[in-house]
C-alpha cells in the first residue's frame, strides 16, 4: 500500500505547474517557522519521492549539517512531526524525513490527557506477531545520505554546496526511532536520538518490523540520547533495558511524563524540540552551551520539573 501512496505522491508533485506551465520540481508546504536564525520550510522535491525536507527558507552561507527522521509508526507520511522538524531546520539543519507529505495536522494549544498505548503490565501477553509491514525502511533513511551528497553537488540545485554529509545525525520517533537506531550502527552518522522507543526486549514483541536486537546497540559507535514519555510510555522498558546494556558509548535519558506521543503536536514540537536542539547543536555542532542542558549536576534537565535523567559515560563538566 505504501508503494502507491509514494507513486501517488509522485504524480500530485509531477502535476505541479506554475502559471506559464512550466513543472515546478519543488513544493513549498506551509509557512516558515521555528524559533531558531533561520525560519525553516518544508518542501516536496519530484527528485526526492518518498521522502519531506526541511530547510531554511533563506540558507546561509555555510553549508548545514544533514538530519535523519523516522516517523512514527514508520509511516510514509512526512509531515507527521512536522512542527517539530521545522524547528530543527531553523537552528541550522537540512533535515530529510522519510515518507512523503502526506497530511500535516495543525498546533496543539494542550497535550490530550491519554497519548498513545500504556506500557505493557508486567506478565501481560506479548504483542501478536501479525503486524503490517513498515511504510518506510532504515534503509531509504540512509538513501537520502546519498541523495543530499548528489545534491549537494548538483549546480543549479537550491541546495548546491548546502549540505554537510560529513556531520549527520539519526533521530526518530517510536517504530521511526528503531529506525535511528539501526542507522545509527552506519559509520556516516554521528549521532542519534531515539524518542519514545527502544530495541525490543523480547525480540518480535512489537509491531515494528525493524530488524535491531539488544546485541547489535555494541555496535553504535556514537553517542545515544533517548527522550522517553514517562513510565506510562510503552517504550519505557525498552528504552530503560537500553540504556542499561549500553556501556561503550555515551547515552542519556531524559523522562518526561508526557505518554508515547511526546511533544510533537505542541508549538515548535515542545519540549522535544527544544531537547533535541541542544542534543545536535552540542553533538552536531559542538556548541559547549547547548553542553549545559545535559552534563552536570545542575545541567538544564536536570533541574526542570518533570524531567528524571540517566546518563552514562558521560562528562562531569560541560
Amino acid at each position: 500500500m505504501w508503494r502507491a501512496l509514494i507513486m501517488l505522491s509522485a504524480v500530485a508533485m509531477a502535476q505541479a505547474v506554475s502559471a506559464t506551465g512550466t513543472a515546478q520540481p519543488v513544493r513549498q508546504i506551509g509557512q516558515p517557522g521555528g524559533t531558531g536564525a533561520y525560519p525553516a520550510i518544508a518542501e516536496a522535491r519530484s527528485d526526492a519521492v518518498g521522502t519531506t525536507l526541511y530547510r531554511p527558507a533563506r540558507l546561509p552561507k555555510s553549508p548545514l549539517p544533514l538530519v535523519l527522521w523516522g516517523n512514527g509508526g514508520c509511516r510514509n507520511n512526512g509531515l507527521s512531526a512536522s512542527h517539530f522538524l521545522r524547528e530543527l531546520a531553523s537552528h541550522g539543519y537540512i533535515v530529510i524525513a522519510n515518507g512523503a507529505p502526506e497530511k500535516e495536522s495543525p498546533v496543539l494549544a494542550a497535550l490530550p490527557l491519554v497519548i498513545g498505548p500504556p506500557a505493557p503490565q508486567p506478565g501481560s501477553p506479548r504483542v501478536p506477531v501479525n503486524r503490517p509491514a513498515d511504510e518506510t525502511s532504515v534503509s531509504q533513511m540512509l538513501a537520502a545520505i546519498d541523495w543530499a551528497t548528489a545534491a549537494s553537488r548538483r549546480k543549479g540545485d537550491s541546495l548546491y554546496r548546502q549540505v554537510d554529509v560529513t556531520r549527520v545525525a539519526a533521530l526518530g520517533h517510536s517504530c521511526g526511532g528503531l529506525q535511528a537506531i539501526s542507522a545509527g550502527l552506519d559509520p556516516r552518522v554521528d549521532a542519534v536520538i531515539a524518542f519514545n522507543s527502544g530495541v525490543y526486549n523480547r525480540q518480535g514483541e512489537g509491531l515494528s518490523g525493524v530488524r535491531i536486537t539488544k546485541p547489535d546497540l555494541a555496535k553504535l559507535h556514537t553517542p545515544i540520547a533517548y527522550f522517553i514519555g514517562g513510565p506510562d510510555d510503552i517504550a519505557f522498558p525498552n528504552a530503560q533495558d537500553d540504556v542499561a546494556q549500553i556501556a561503550h558509548v555515551p547515552v542519556f535519558m531524559g523522562n518526561l511524563p508526557v505518554g508515547h506521543g511526546g511533544t510533537f503536536g505542541l508549538a515548535n514540537g515542545g519540549d522535544w524540540g527544544r531537547a533535541a536542539t541542544a542534543w545536535l547543536n552540542w553533538q552536531i555542532k559542538g556548541d559547549a552551551k547547548s553542553a549545559r542542558w545535559f552534563v552536570g549536576a545542575d545541567c538544564i534537565l536536570c533541574t526542570s520539573f518533570g524531567w528524571t535523567i540517566t546518563r552514562k559515560q558521560f562528562p562531569e563538566t560541560p
